[in-house]
């Protein structure tokens, strides 16, 4: 299964062009582009269309979104076609408003369940984590696929401003995981913006999700919710699957978040964006590549860069 994680970045620039009419004012495809002729971020109805081709011609089958608003959840079901379904909630207000972390699959997996909960100190319901910049999510889900196997399904994106938020998400993702692991015995995965890179001193998050670091107190609601027998796991973790893949098959690209200058300025390029497997296993990773956003006419189709890796159960 090809998975696919992408902060898609939200529609910053809202216009009132439809899907139709973007793919009716698609150039001739035999006529050379200006290279490189736009150099700022472009209006997510430029982007869409890009966004799509790339998930469809890398034949993705699954994949976590970050910060879609509910016109680019709609506008990804409708280019991706009938054979993808997709399950989410706005997290402002657990319906609609502001941003999704969303999960689109296509007709080769059946959704047994899924719920959301917010990655906070009241986690049952839409809230936002004392001193974050913005209100934070984790969508869950447990699929079905067509090969009869089962897995869990985490997919998230935590604060760009609090270092707090991130490590009791990160935390929280962890209890789910193993409670999925100890109570569902196959494979847990996990995908999102972590807006915490491997190294540094905004890596708490990462080193919790990883193990390294031990992790923080969360809700006592949630803790006791999703707790497990200390027996079961008891060194949980997730692993870093760029890590896990054979290394002849990582792509060379490292960085997934670019911003819209790449590649003039390259001095905040990081890598925040992952994709985790338990440490339960149930799972081999094949290949990982950070693909690019960037066309020949210079639209970058997000300020992130998509992340793909190949996963057998």
């Amino acid at each position: 299964m090809r998975f696919a994680t992408y902060n898609l970045r939200f529609d910053s620039q809202p216009n009132n062009i439809t899907v139709q009419q973007s793919l009716d004012a698609l150039g001739n495809p035999l006529q050379q582009p200006v290279f490189q002729q736009f150099k700022t971020e472009q209006p997510w109805s430029t982007r869409r269309i890009r966004v799509a081709e790339h998930l469809q011609r890398e034949g993705v089958v699954i994949a976590g979104f970050q910060e879609a608003l509910v016109r680019q959840v709609n506008d990804l079901a409708t280019l991706l076609g009938s054979e993808w379904s997709w399950i989410g909630v706005g997290r402002d207000d657990g319906v609609a408003a502001g941003e999704f972390s969303p999960i689109f699959y296509n007709s080769d997996f059946k959704l047994l369940s899924n719920d959301s909960f917010w990655l906070s100190n009241t986690p049952f319901e839409p809230s936002k984590f004392p001193g974050a910049g913005s209100v934070r999510i984790c969508t869950a889900a447990h699929f079905s696929h067509v090969s009869g196997k089962n897995f869990t399904y985490l997919n998230t994106h935590l604060d760009d401003q609090s270092d707090a938020q991130r490590r009791l998400g990160a935390s929280m993702l962890l209890t789910r995981a193993r409670f999925e692991a100890a109570t569902t015995n196959g494979p847990v995965i996990i995908t999102g913006d972590f807006n915490s890179p491997s190294t540094g001193s905004d890596s708490g998050a990462y080193g919790i999700i990883t193990g390294a670091t031990p992790p923080v107190a969360i809700n006592a609601t949630f803790a006791a919710k999703y707790a497990v027998g200390a027996d079961q796991f008891p060194d949980f973790k997730m692993l870093d699957l760029r890590g896990q893949t054979p290394r002849r098959n990582v792509a060379s690209n490292f960085a997934t978040f670019t911003g819209f200058t790449a590649p003039n300025d390259t001095s905040h390029w990081t890598r925040i964006d992952f994709v985790y497997g338990g440490s339960n296993m149930g799972w081999t990773v094949d290949m990982y590549a950070v693909g690019t956003s960037l066309s020949d006419d210079g639209i970058l189709a997000s300020d992130h860069r998509p992340v793909f890796a190949d996963i057998s159960i």
